[in-house]
C-alpha cells in the first residue's frame, strides 16, 4: 500500500522536504544571510534523522514492490552517513564562513546528497539504485566547483563531472546488459536468474559493467584517477565531506548489489574484486610517498583504505560484510579527526595545506600533535589502535574464506603506506623550522572533534562502542 511505502521512506521524505522548503526560503530571502543558520539547522536534522532511524529496529520490509530496502544493512549506512555528513558541516562551518564561500545553496546541496545516499544503501532495484546514485553524484558535482574564482577547484568539479558522466555510462550500460539476460531490474529477480551459482555470459558481462561503474564512485584503481584533483581542488570542508559519507554510501551500495542481486555468482565476482583491492592499495601507498599536499596524500590513503575495505567484500561471506562495515565506520571516524586538523592548519588567518608547513609542529600544539599522531598510527594499522584492529577483521573474515594471497598482499601494502603517515609525525617531533610554521590555534569545535576521533581510536578497542554488534546484524540482515 502507498500509505505502508511512504512510512518506511519517511526519513528520506522529511529531509528532501525540509530541503526543498529552506530552498526557496533562501531564494525570496536574504540568501546567503541565512546560510550559517542553515548549516546548523541542516546538522541538527541529520543529527535527529540518525537517531531516530538508529533506534528504529525492527524487522526489514520494502517498499514499492521490492525497490527499496528498509533492513538492518541499511540503517547501519544510513547513521554513519548521516552522522558523519553532520559532523562535516558542523566543522566546516567557520572555514566557509571566512574564505566566502558560505552560501545558502552549500548545506541544501549536501542534504540532497545525502538523501540520494540514503537511497542508495536502501536500494533493492537497478531504478532505485541509478536514481539515488545520480542525486548524489549530481550534488557532489556542483560543491566539488563551489569555488567559482579558483582555477583548481573549478578543474576539479570539471574532470569529477566528466568523469562521473562516464561511470554512468558504464553502470547503465551494465544495467541494461543485465535486464536484457535476467528479465527484470529488481534484485530479487536477478539473484533467481543466478540460482545454482550458474550465470549466462550477458549477465556476467553486465556484472563487470556495473562492479566498473560502482568502483568510481568507491575511487578504487584503475577507476581513481578524479580522486586526487577534486580532493586537492575542492574548498576543504567539501573534501573532508566527499572523504567520509560518499564512500560509506558508495560501498555499502557496492555490497547490496553484489549480495543482493549477483549473490548467487560470488565465485564469479570476488576475483574481480580481489584485484581490484590489490591494484588499490599498492597504488594507493606508493603513491602518496611523494605527495607534498597533505588533501592530495589523503586522497591516495583513500584509495588504499577501499582496498582494505575491498577485501572484506571479497570474502563473500557474512563474516566479510561485518567486517567491511565496522572498517569503513572506523575509516570515517578516522578521516573526521583528520580533516578537523587539516581544516585547523592555518598561518595568519590563512589556510595551509603544504606537508612541510607542520614542521615542529609538536612544539606549538602539543596536545594537538599527540591527537593526530594517534589518528595517523590508526590510519597505517598500528596496533593497539582502533585501525588496526578494523584491518583485522577483513584479514580474518579473507583468512576464514580461504584468501591468504590477499591478506599477505595487503599487509605489504600497509607495510609501505606506514611511510607516509609516519612521515607527518616525524616531521612533526622531529623535523626542522620552517619560516611557513603554522598557528597552533584553532577553533573548539575543529579541536573538539580531533579530540573526539583520537579517543575513539584509543578506546573504542574494548568493544567497538557497540558498532560491532551492530555491523553483525547488518551483515545478518544482507547476507541471507
Amino acid at each position: 500500500m502507498i500509505q505502508t511505502d511512504l512510512i518506511i521512506i519517511l526519513p528520506e521524505i522529511i529531509i528532501s522536504v525540509c530541503a526543498m522548503l529552506a530552498l526557496v526560503v533562501s531564494v525570496y530571502s536574504g540568501k546567503d544571510a541565512l546560510a550559517s543558520r542553515l548549516v546548523l539547522l541542516t546538522s541538527a536534522l541529520f543529527v535527529v534523522m540518525a537517531l531516530w532511524i538508529g533506534n528504529s529496529g525492527g524487522e526489514s520490509q520494502s517498499a514499492f514492490g521490492g525497490m527499496f530496502q528498509d533492513d538492518a544493512y541499511a540503517r547501519f549506512c544510513k547513521v554513519v552517513i548521516l552522522l558523519s555528513a553532520a559532523a562535516v558541516l558542523v566543522m566546516g562551518r567557520d572555514y566557509m564562513l571566512r574564505t566566502g564561500l558560505l552560501r545558502f545553496e552549500y548545506p541544501l546541496l549536501i542534504a540532497f546528497s545525502v538523501v540520494g545516499m540514503m537511497v542508495m544503501v536502501s536500494a533493492g532495484d537497478l531504478m532505485a539504485l541509478y536514481m539515488g546514485l545520480e542525486l548524489q553524484s549530481l550534488a557532489l558535482y556542483v560543491v566539488a566547483a563551489l569555488r567559482r574564482d579558483s582555477v583548481k577547484s573549478t578543474e576539479a568539479g570539471l574532470k569529477y563531472f566528466v568523469l562521473g558522466a562516464l561511470s554512468s555510462g558504464l553502470l547503465l550500460y551494465g544495467a541494461s546488459l543485465t535486464y536484457g539476460y535476467a528479465g527484470t531490474t529488481g534484485f530479487n529477480g536477478i539473484i533467481e536468474s543466478t540460482s545454482g551459482g550458474q550465470a549466462s555470459m550477458g549477465l556476467l558481462f553486465g556484472l563487470v559493467f556495473v562492479i566498473a561503474g560502482l568502483a568510481f564512485k568507491v575511487s578504487v584503481v584503475p577507476f581513481h584517477m578524479w580522486t586526487p584533483d577534486v580532493y586537492e581542488g575542492a574548498p576543504t570542508p567539501i573534501t573532508a565531506f566527499f572523504a567520509t559519507a560518499p564512500k560509506m554510501a558508495a560501498m555499502g551500495l557496492f555490497a547490496r548489489v553484489l549480495y543482493d542481486a549477483f549473490g548467487g555468482v560470488i565465485g564469479d565476482w570476488q576475483q574481480i574484486l580481489a584485484l581490484l583491492s590489490v591494484l588499490s592499495m599498492f597504488l594507493g601507498a606508493v603513491a602518496a610517498i611523494g605527495q607534498s599536499d597533505i588533501k592530495r596524500l589523503m586522497a591516495y590513503s583513500s584509495i588504499a583504505h577501499m582496498g582494505y575495505a575491498l577485501i572484506g567484500l571479497a570474502a563473500g561471506t557474512a563474516q566479510g560484510v561485518q567486517a567491511m562495515l565496522v572498517y569503513m565506520a572506523v575509516y570515517v571516524t578516522m578521516n573526521l579527526g583528520t580533516f578537523a586538523f587539516i581544516l585547523s592548519m592555518e598561518k595568519d588567518g590563512r589556510p595551509v595545506t603544504k606537508i612541510a608547513s607542520l614542521n615542529l609542529y609538536a612544539n606549538r600544539a602539543p596536545t594537538k600533535a599527540i591527537a593526530m599522531l594517534v589518528l595517523l598510527f590508526s590510519l597505517a594499522g598500528v596496533p593497539p589502535f582502533l585501525g588496526f584492529f578494523a584491518k583485522f577483521g577483513v584479514w580474518s573474515a579473507a583468512i576464514d574464506a580461504g584468501m591468504i594471497w590477499l591478506v599477505f598482499a595487503s599487509a605489504i601494502a600497509s607495510a609501505i603506506g606506514a611511510y607516509y603517515y609516519l612521515r607527518i609525525v616525524y616531521l612533526m617531533y622531529f623535523g626542522e623550522e620552517v619560516d611557513e610554521a603554522l598557528n597552533g590555534g584553532g577553533s573548539p569545535v575543529l579541536w573538539g572533534v580531533l579530540m573526539a576521533a583520537a579517543a575513539i581510536m584509543v578506546f573504542g578497542i574494548v568493544n567497538l562502542f557497540g558498532i560491532n554488534g551492530s555491523a553483525a546484524s547488518a551483515a545478518a540482515a544482507l547476507v541471507n
